[in-house]
């Protein structure tokens, strides 16, 4: 079994919950989404990657491990397209797992064996050039609907720009607070990058923080690694 492999590399987790821990990222080539805003576009094509055995992957994460390492960090590109790779990995390794994804395979999320935190992105329909429709928010919430059921540790990632309408967000989080009115889940707002857009928008971040805040638990956090200039 081979998969499409972009890049596997040391750093500090940037985003989320886990931010600033020391991860070794698993970078897939490969998406099922097309999102204006990806900062990492040669990774939505699966062409772009190198294809590699679990064993070499493995391989190369014993070779990145340092004393401060954390947990391994499964990214794309979407990487619940290759969710049979990745479990051959789990299998063989005791190092804690991460999964970043889009949300919008939840028969693929369903299938990995062992997931320490999972980082859900809310996709809104900004997101796209034209092609947003309600089945990519309905798949999310399918894929929360797992991780609830089966008492997985996960926030949700809603990426937002100076432009992102207030309205729209508004209908989303009464959507998730409708379908889930029982779990007080998390939400963390990431303000899209570059950060000096924020400039003179920043008080708009309160506002959306505000909002979301009626239902959930709400962290506002940057990418911190594109703040610090590394990987």
């Amino acid at each position: 079994m081979k998969a499409p492999i972009v890049e596997i590399f040391s750093s500090f987790q940037g985003e989320g919950l886990w931010i600033g821990k020391r991860q070794i990222f698993v970078r897939f080539a490969g998406c099922n989404l097309s999102c204006n805003y990806c900062d990492t576009p040669n990774s939505q094509n699966a062409s772009n990657g190198v294809l590699k055995s679990p064993e070499e992957v493995l391989e190369k994460i014993n070779e990145l491990k340092t004393p401060d390492l954390h947990s391994i960090s499964f990214t794309g590109g979407e990487p619940l397209l290759f969710p049979d790779f990745i479990n051959e990995i789990v299998d063989k390794t005791d190092l804690k797992i991460m999964i970043e994804t889009n949300g919008t395979l939840p028969d693929s999320l369903y299938k990995i064996k062992r997931m320490n935190c999972v980082s859900l992105d809310i996709k809104l329909p900004e997101h796209f050039d034209g092609d947003w429709d309600e089945n990519i928010l309905n798949n999310e919430f399918l894929s929360l609907k797992s991780l609830v059921e089966n008492n997985i540790k996960f926030y949700c990632k809603i990426i937002i720009s100076p432009s992102t309408n207030l309205d729209v967000i508004k209908r989303i989080g009464e959507k998730l607070h409708d379908k889930f009115m029982d779990e007080k889940f998390t939400i963390v707002i990431q303000p899209q990058s570059p950060i000096e857009q924020w400039k003179n928008n920043s008080d708009i971040l309160f506002d959306f923080s505000e909002l979301l805040g009626e239902y959930f638990e709400v962290f506002t956090i940057p990418q911190t690694h594109k703040i610090l200039n590394i990987e």
